[in-house]
């Protein structure tokens, strides 16, 4: 096992973030359990139809940018660990309230947006978090590690999820994930610390995030370009299993296989390759990022075979790589320290815009003209974020921003 963690984190993994990897690793292990087959299980197992699946994933995006936002404002105010503790009891909830749902459509697709929105509320105060722990110059690294543990999670969870689904109890699956929530909620309480080294002083004024964010043009740019690329992203988190098991002849189990392929990427390559482009541009990272997870979509229009599904995957990973580390730091950076919540929580919130605009037109785009032009469009979504990542991440305040944190 540590041999394991030399290989995935590197030899300087900061003591400082380790109860938040811990928490990272089995959070997103007991979350992919269910959230991959969440789709499959409303379309067959609920009745739902795609455009009820479409709503519902606009809804989850909405109320997760909300509260996204909310929780990392709050978290300025209250402090990080007890966002994170009450966004784990959120989280719990849910899969207990499908495993009694049975086949109510419209109760269990509240449900499925619920799941969606309960991980935005501690995913603000735990980015925060994390450039409370560390120093500017260290923020990059610590970035990386948080999604090499959170991916190492996503190694296991739908694997497992795939193993339970076997049974074709979807109780049996539900039930496992609330066992497991618990378990993160419990180890959480015990690690997670009060507040960072880095963060402000205690009595620190936090003045009024709204107005700031607002008058910050250079942030807003930003966001803009991340709801672009968080809809390249979501292509692949959200429709990208419906497309193979609806479109192309795979099982949810088989799926499940396929999607480990890309934490287990990330787990053994993400430090690596963080470390060694460390002095590389945002900009270019970024720009070259965007094509690299949109592009290979298209071969799918190709071949459907699974070397080929795989090899989609690989280059997808390598482009996800290249950006959210990227992008985490720049938004460290250009925070405040005293509202650096509500600025992850914006930052968090583009995820949600991504996920309420990419899932809703994918899918109709889908319904009404096919598979392939779903993918298109989300292939032509990729080449407008790659112009608009070269375009947000230049300038000397995000120059500024960026080296303070790779120095």
């Amino acid at each position: 096992m540590r041999r394991l963690i030399h290989i995935a984190f590197g030899p300087d993994l900061d003591k400082a973030i380790r109860p938040v990897l811990l928490v990272g690793f089995g959070g997103t292990f007991a979350m992919t359990i269910l959230f991959p087959y969440l789709g499959i299980y409303a379309l067959r197992e609920l009745g739902a139809s795609q455009s009820q699946l479409a709503i519902t994933f606009v809804v989850s995006a909405l109320l997760a940018a909300a509260g996204g936002y909310t929780a990392g404002h709050l978290s300025d105010r209250i402090g990080r660990r007890r966002i994170l503790l009450a966004g784990w009891v959120c989280t719990g909830t849910v899969p207990l309230g499908l495993a009694l749902v049975g086949h109510h459509v419209l109760i269990g697709l509240a449900f499925v947006a619920a799941y969606g929105a309960s991980g935005a509320l501690g995913e603000s105060a735990g980015q925060a978090l994390i450039a409370d722990l560390v120093p500017p110059e260290k923020q990059s690294l610590a970035y990386a590690s948080e999604r090499v543990a959170e991916n190492l999670g996503v190694c296991f969870g739908p694997p497992v999820g795939a193993l339970l689904l076997l049974a074709h109890d979807w109780r049996i699956l539900f039930l496992t994930v609330v066992a497991l929530v618990i378990g993160v909620f419990a180890i959480a309480y015990r690690l997670i610390p009060h507040r960072g080294t880095y963060a402000p002083a205690a009595g620190t004024p936090r003045p009024p995030s709204l107005p700031i964010i607002r008058r910050d043009r250079r942030f807003q740019l930003f966001l803009t370009f991340n709801v672009l690329a968080g809809m390249t992203y979501v292509g692949f988190d959200s429709v990208f299993a419906i497309s193979l098991t609806e479109s192309h002849g795979f099982s949810p189990s088989q799926v499940g296989l396929i999607l480990v392929v890309n934490p287990i990427l990330i787990t053994f390559t993400q430090v690596r390759l963080t470390r060694r482009l460390n002095n590389v541009s945002p900009a270019i990272k970024l720009t070259a990022a965007m094509p690299l997870m949109g592009l290979p979509f298209l071969f799918l229009a190709v071949s459907d075979a699974l070397p080929i599904v795989a090899l989609l995957v690989v280059v997808f990973v390598l482009g996800e790589m290249l950006w959210v580390p990227s992008a985490q730091t720049v938004v460290a950076g250009l925070a405040p320290a005293e509202i650096r919540g509500a600025y992850m929580g914006f930052y968090g919130g583009t995820f949600q815009v991504a996920w309420a605009l990419t899932p809703f037109f994918g899918l109709q785009i889908r319904h009404s003209f096919g598979d392939f032009a779903m993918w298109i469009a989300i292939a032509a979504i990729s080449v407008l974020a790659s112009a608009a990542g070269a375009f947000a991440a230049r300038g000397p305040r995000v120059a500024a921003a960026v080296a303070s944190a790779t120095q």
